[in-house]
């Protein structure tokens, strides 16, 4: 078994098109799941609108939700650790 060749390290290559790499400015998410799988959608709320747009829904597994949630922690750390604390209000704790 160690005289089996391991296979070469393949490096993933990513594209974006340009109207995806502008990206969309949102303060709002909503998320739901199923047990197979979880539906984020990424919403921008104008002041004083009574309505609201969905920019952008991500619909992922269990496990990459899991795994995202982790990478969005580690983030969050290191920028706190960089710029220090994001403070919240308590009005801060709703919806959006």
């Amino acid at each position: 078994m160690a005289d089996t060749p391991k296979p070469p390290d393949m490096q993933l290559q990513i594209q974006i098109d340009e109207d995806v790499a502008n990206g969309q400015y949102v303060n709002m998410a909503l998320v739901n799941h199923t047990d197979t799988e979880f539906t984020l959608d990424f919403i921008y709320v104008q002041p004083q609108q009574l309505r609201a747009k969905v920019r952008s829904r991500v619909i992922t597994s269990p496990k990459h939700m899991k795994r995202l949630m982790m990478a969005m922690q580690d983030n969050l750390n290191r920028y706190e650790a960089k710029y220090g604390p994001i403070v919240l209000r308590e009005d801060d704790a709703g919806v959006h």
